[in-house]
């Protein structure tokens, strides 16, 4: 069995002097998705928002975060979070819905 605490390179005992469990107020969750041109792109999970039973996450470009975020939505398979695109055309208006109750709520 191997150990999986340790999963990030710069961990306690790295010897830089900085205290990485407090450097950032919370851990950025990026993932590289390829877009229609073949080109990856890092995006970054910025909120997840639940829609009656299911959950969705809201990515933008890390490089470019004035461009439109994209929803997907999340299920958890094996103990791993995998990312699904909305095709279901009566569920994005329900997803839409609640993304903008939840973007006024917070203004």
């Amino acid at each position: 069995m191997s150990d999986h605490n340790h999963d990030h390179a710069h961990g306690d005992a790295c010897g830089c002097g900085h205290d990485h469990d407090h450097e950032h107020e919370h851990e950025e969750f990026v993932l590289t998705l390829t877009d229609e041109e073949g080109k990856d792109v890092e995006m970054v999970l910025v909120e997840t928002f639940d829609v009656g039973e299911k959950l969705y996450a809201l990515l933008l470009e890390r490089n470019n975060p004035g461009a439109d975020g994209i929803i997907l939505r999340m299920e958890e398979e094996n103990e791993e979070m995998v990312l699904y695109n909305i095709e279901d055309e009566a569920e994005w208006k329900q997803v839409e819905e609640a993304y903008n109750e939840l973007v006024q709520s917070q203004e």
